[in-house]
Parts: C-alpha cells; sequence; structure tokens
C-alpha cells in the first residue's frame, strides 16, 4: 500500500513538471496569451509589414502596450492591414503614428507606437493611417547598389 501511495505523488510530481516545462515552452514562443486584460482594436495600414508576424508586440518606450491580432491584404488600397489588441490601460491619442521595427541588427519585427498630441484617444475600431513600413534589408541593398552604379557611370562620363 505503501508503494502504491508513492507511485501516485511521483506520478503527480512528474504530470506538474511536464505540464510546467510546456508552459514555459509557449509562453516563451510567444504562443500563450493569457490575459484577462480589456482591450480595443485598432486597425494600421501598412505598404509593406516585412516579417511581421501575428502575437507579435506593440511597443511604446520599451514596455509592450499590445499584441499583433491579425494580418490582411487589403486587395482595393494593395496594403496590408493590421489588426492591433491594445492594452485598455494604455490611452494613446488619435493622431499618434506606427512603425515596424526590429529587435537587434537582425531580430524579430514589432510595431512601435509614437504618441501624437491629440486631446482625444484611440477607440475600438480606429484606423490609423500614420505609418512606417518595414526596412528590407534587400531594398537597402539595391538601392546602394543601383546608386553606387549611377555614380559611377557618371564620373566616366566626365
Amino acid at each position: 500500500m505503501q508503494q502504491s501511495k508513492n507511485d501516485v505523488w511521483v506520478g503527480l510530481f512528474v504530470v506538474i513538471g511536464i505540464a510546467a516545462l510546456l508552459f514555459l515552452a509557449l509562453k516563451s514562443a510567444n504562443l500563450l496569451q493569457i490575459s484577462f486584460d480589456p482591450t480595443y482594436r485598432v486597425t494600421a495600414r501598412f505598404d509593406n509589414i516585412g516579417g511581421l508576424k501575428p502575437r507579435s508586440a506593440v511597443r511604446s518606450a520599451g514596455v509592450v502596450v499590445g499584441r499583433v491580432e491579425a494580418i490582411g491584404f487589403d486587395d482595393k488600397s494593395f496594403q496590408a492591414n493590421v489588426v492591433l489588441s491594445m492594452d485598455a490601460r494604455y490611452a494613446f491619442p488619435k493622431d499618434s503614428s506606427l512603425k515596424i521595427l526590429t529587435s537587434g541588427l537582425l531580430g524579430e519585427q514589432y510595431i512601435g507606437v509614437e504618441a501624437g498630441g491629440d486631446t482625444a484617444n484611440l477607440g475600438e475600431g480606429a484606423v490609423i493611417t500614420q505609418t512606417q513600413s518595414a526596412v528590407v534589408l534587400e531594398n537597402l541593398i539595391s538601392q546602394f547598389l543601383f546608386k553606387s552604379a549611377a555614380d559611377g557611370g557618371s564620373k566616366k562620363d566626365e
């Protein structure tokens, strides 16, 4: 009887340990969103979202103030519609602007919020049009190469 009771306790602790490891893995991979805080949804339109993914962070001054809820494509304006779930504790002016930024040199992308100066705040269903798209490394390299090729061609003519 004593051996059976010990087996039950050991089994229980093993199950709790596996559940804790699974919880940590999901939380660190940003796949687990357990939040009961009230939120409001805001839509932003970007020309290029780069590698932005759903559940990416929305930050202001380095603080996570929301998450990317959904990403879609508008075939009329040919822009990406990004739905943000913003924490209701943080109110931003209506003229706030959004940028797609990268953590580190080649890290994951997130949305940065720069607060405006309007007295009215964003609310449920607001649309933000003041956005700055992601900087795509390939576009920067090609612009540099084309500019240096154009400068090199004009020097030969002189």
